[in-house]
């Protein structure tokens, strides 16, 4: 992924990191200005739930677009030979991944032979389901998904799935009895991937609101829980638009979630957006957008921004020794603010990896009053 280096896109992103740093979690990224994906995976029908498999290869979205099973919402892939090309024109897989019900793509396995779907077909427990689609290899087929059981699914209306990168957390949105709101967020938990899913739980008042909390998707290192409002539903306080993208964060994964903060104005506009997702090397957001200048149709285009590591650890808009003295001082310890290193989410350690981002970025200047007035 392209680096952005000007100070057009330094100045946006510090703008998203005096929002994101409202609440209680602290992050040490910025956004970029927000691109739209083009005709190419854009369409006048509405397209959405976009997101890339584990090796970037893959690009998969749910879309109405005309030559859909029966007209309805589609499963659709746009694939590339390499991370440094364009995605090329998405293909309807056909049956058994689509029907002339719903079928959407929800998230894939690190592996990539794991695909869970939502669907409305029948033989589910409720109006629309998550079910778990497998193949022996990339090469291969998708085979005919099996519903992921009385558990994880209800009498209600489940979706917007997220399988953790050890495979071991299930997050998804359902309007079952006993939430908090409409359609909240819950979480599945299994011991082993071979193990049953265990009953789901809630994830409570801190992450869901008395409204729809929608579409949750997660970082790599499964510290970072991004979400969205359901679009034509009451946004939660303190959006900017008619639905906003959120994130919540946690020390670790044994911690609990901390307060939800909006990811603010670069990413968020006055109209909807929403349906957040993460690539796997943490470095560009995929989301849906209904905002102006689109292609149109109904939940909007996808969008890309990139996530850029935040390396002015001093505050003086100077990327230079200052900011490298401190890293040394915190040479083989837990802490976040120098912890850039895998980009931009970093590993728990400060270590070479972090050296190698900080030096990307040596003697660059932010934009702002003069270093020494």
């Amino acid at each position: 992924m392209k680096r952005f280096k000007d100070t057009k896109m330094v100045f946006i992103g510090f703008v998203a990191l005096v929002v994101l740093s409202v609440g209680s979690a602290k992050a040490d990224f910025t956004f970029g200005e927000p691109t739209n994906l083009g005709p190419t995976i854009n369409s006048s029908y509405g397209d959405t739930d976009g997101f890339t498999s584990f090796d970037g290869l893959e690009f998969y979205l749910v879309s109405s677009r005309s030559s859909s099973i029966a007209n309805s919402w589609d499963i659709w892939v746009s694939t590339r030979t390499t991370i440094n090309e364009d995605w090329g024109a998405p293909v309807n897989p056909g049956s058994p991944l689509n029907t002339s019900y719903i079928d959407e793509p929800l998230c894939i396995s690190t592996d990539g032979l794991e695909l869970y779907i939502a669907s409305s077909r029948p033989g589910g427990f409720g109006h629309e389901d998550i079910w778990l689609s497998k193949r022996k290899s990339k090469e291969d087929a998708w085979e005919t998904p099996v519903n992921l059981g009385p558990k994880v699914n209800s009498s209600a209306h489940e979706y917007g799935g997220w399988i953790s990168v050890n495979g071991l957390e299930l997050y998804f949105n359902s309007m079952r009895s006993g939430g908090i709101g409409g359609l909240d967020i819950y979480v599945a938990r299994r011991t082993t991937t071979s193990d049953e899913w265990e009953t789901p739980i809630n994830l409570g008042e801190v992450v869901n609101s008395s409204t729809h909390d929608i579409n949750p998707s997660m970082s790599g290192n499964g510290l970072w829980l991004f979400f969205s409002d359901y679009p034509g539903s009451t946004p939660r306080q303190g959006g900017f638009g008619s639905g906003d993208i959120w994130m919540s964060m946690r020390a670790s994964i044994l911690d609990p979630w901390e307060e939800p903060v909006n990811l603010g104005p670069v990413v968020n506009s006055p109209a909807w957006d929403g349906v957040p997702m993460l690539t796997s090397d943490g470095s560009t957001l995929y989301f849906s957008s209904t905002r102006a200048g689109g292609f149109g149709g109904d939940w909007g285009d996808i969008y890309q921004a990139p996530i850029i590591p935040i390396v002015d650890f001093n505050g003086d808009r100077i990327v230079d020794a200052s900011d490298m003295c401190i890293m040394v001082d915190h040479w083989g310890e837990n802490y976040p603010l120098c912890d850039i290193g895998p980009t931009p989410m970093g590993d728990g350690i400060v270590d070479v990896e972090d050296l190698k981002v900080l030096a990307e970025h040596l003697f660059e200047i932010l934009p702002g009053r003069p270093i020494n007035p």
